[in-house]
């Protein structure tokens, strides 16, 4: 029986995210906390930081998003691996946890000597599993809080024009950055392993009825 890659990394970070809420010392050693990483060179905290969350909600509208989203991508991955499934899956994990760290990248170049700043979560490598999804399937509809349903490409643009603006404001205690740069790596990165997905995202656009 194949265990989902998917499932396995949601069911991973909802332990972990638990274990931290009882314990506040551990969810301090695994957070992003820029300072520290550029003091003391605690690299890994661009790997924790995408295991732990702030509050339920917070773990909870994750999660939900990966498993969405995740489980396309990890099919579509395997398919492109021969259906080797340990291939693709390997490939499914690598491409969720660069997405986390590479989310943090920023985050840390604009914080690092800001001694009080921390964030954490998962967003930057759901954000790519989102992406990388609606390059596959722009017209395929994205549901906001259940209420709001748009095809993923207007959806996905309307984010990203959103997280930008955020992030310059910089307000609020969410990591608009975060979202950003873990989006715009997902469409980098699957534009890098199937080139010819570009095409395919404009050809569906240029057929989508809603343009007439």
């Amino acid at each position: 029986m194949e265990i989902s890659a998917n499932l396995l990394l949601m069911g991973i970070i909802a332990i972990v995210s638990f274990m931290a809420w009882n314990k506040p010392g551990l969810q301090e050693k695994l957070l992003m906390d820029p300072y520290r990483v550029q003091q003391h060179k605690e690299y890994t905290r661009f790997v924790t930081s995408g295991f732990v969350h702030g509050d339920m909600l917070h773990l909870f509208f994750n999660l939900f998003t990966m498993y969405f989203f995740g489980n396309v991508v990890e099919m579509r991955f395997i398919s492109i691996m021969d259906y080797n499934v340990l291939l693709g899956q390997g490939l499914f994990v690598a491409f969720f946890l660069l997405g986390v760290i590479i989310s943090d990248l920023p985050t840390y170049a604009k914080y690092k000597n800001a001694p009080m700043y921390r964030s954490l979560g998962a967003s930057g490598g759901v954000a790519a599993l989102v992406f990388a999804s609606i390059l596959y399937a722009p017209l395929r509809d994205i549901c906001l809080y259940g209420i709001l349903c748009l095809p993923g490409f207007i959806l996905g643009t309307l984010y990203l024009i959103y997280s930008y603006y955020s992030d310059k404001q910089g307000k609020g205690r969410i990591n608009h950055s975060a979202h950003l740069y873990g989006a715009l790596f997902g469409i980098a990165f699957i534009l890098f392993l199937e080139p010819t997905v570009a095409l395919q995202f404009v050809q569906q656009i240029s057929n989508w009825k809603g343009l007439f």
